[in-house]
């Protein structure tokens, strides 16, 4: 809106009804609409955005999996492919069941994909080699001092 309009007058309204912690939300330098733009702008947000879609299509991948493969499979065990109707007395558990199955093959292909992705993670990172150190301490008043240093700065002893 532009600079005077109706968006400032109700930001500086609110502004005189609010404490003083309250009236940075309104009234800071980039605005409101400013520090959203610069939030959704970042790159960790738009790769969980990513991951939320991707994550969304491989629970699609997964329900399939589990209600077109592993029901039937078990079908042919226990003799019955639809446990959406499976009671224990007047309690339905058959879509608990289901849903117990799903998580189980969810939480299984997960921590397959992280243990895959953290181990080509460690065979891609080098071994970096420490580095050499850049203080040393004082023989004489023990404090820590540059490791070029030719006199202690603290107790101005000569060292070697």
């Amino acid at each position: 809106m532009p600079e005077g309009g109706h968006f400032t007058y109700k930001c500086i309204f609110i502004n005189h009804s609010m404490h003083e912690a309250e009236r940075g939300i309104f009234m800071s330098g980039k605005g409101l609409i400013g520090e959203f733009k610069e939030f959704i702008s970042r790159g960790n947000v738009m790769d969980m955005a990513v991951g939320v879609i991707i994550g969304g299509a491989f629970g699609t991948i997964v329900s399939s999996l589990v209600e077109d493969v592993i029901t039937p499979l078990i079908g042919m065990i226990g003799g019955s492919q639809d446990f959406s109707s499976l009671k224990l007395g007047p309690v339905m558990i058959g879509n608990f069941i289901n849903a117990v199955v799903d998580f189980l093959i969810i939480a299984l292909v997960l921590f397959a994909v992280i243990k895959a992705f953290n181990k080509a993670k460690d065979l891609t990172t080098k071994k970096e080699a420490e580095a050499a150190p850049t203080t040393k301490v004082c023989p004489f008043c023990k404090s820590e001092i540059p490791v070029d240093a030719t006199r202690c700065p603290h107790c101005t002893s000569e060292l070697k």
